[in-house]
């Protein structure tokens, strides 16, 4: 019975992390690094999804995480995300891992490490520092090679350029 339940509970990561998979996708079409992210409650119900959106609105603070936990919070007139799990498809960078923190999110899902600026476990550790004042629980690598996948791929025709000409 314990590795049913487990198994379930696999399913569900995999399934919400394919629709910030999907998401991601689209932000990247929009010229964004392709990060995305969604939020679902204790019952499994979508509540929440963003794309970055850096480039395209123009804003430092545009990011998924932030943009999808603004409009949870908005649905449920709460800021307090307790009862609530955030997939994302890259860790959280200091910004996104804070606001995190401070939303009191009941559960982190994210696809891949960020060895730039991941601030759950690759650079920094934030959730576990002593300036939180909340424990997170985390589960990561939840179809890490998709995501990494689509975050090099993206980063591969930049570089190249839609004429595939180095650019």
């Amino acid at each position: 019975m314990f590795n049913y339940f487990h198994k379930l509970a696999y399913d569900n990561y995999y399934h919400w992390m394919g629709e910030a998979l999907a998401i991601a996708q689209t932000a990247g079409e929009s010229g964004d690094v392709p990060v995305g992210a969604v939020i679902v409650d204790n019952q499994n119900n979508l509540i929440a999804t963003g794309a970055n959106r850096k480039e395209r609105d123009k804003d430092p603070t545009a990011h998924a995480e932030i943009l999808a936990m603004r409009a949870a919070s908005q649905i449920l007139q709460s800021w307090h995300l307790n009862h609530c799990t955030l997939y994302v498809t890259l860790e959280p960078c200091p910004m996104c891992s804070g606001a995190i923190i401070q939303a009191r999110l009941g559960l982190l899902v994210y696809g891949v490490d960020d060895p730039k600026s991941g601030t759950i476990r690759t650079v920094l550790n934030l959730p576990d520092s002593m300036a939180s004042n909340h424990r997170l629980s985390v589960i990561s690598g939840i179809r890490e090679r998709e995501c990494r996948q689509q975050l090099q791929d993206w980063f591969r025709q930049k570089r190249v350029g839609g004429d595939g000409v180095m650019g």
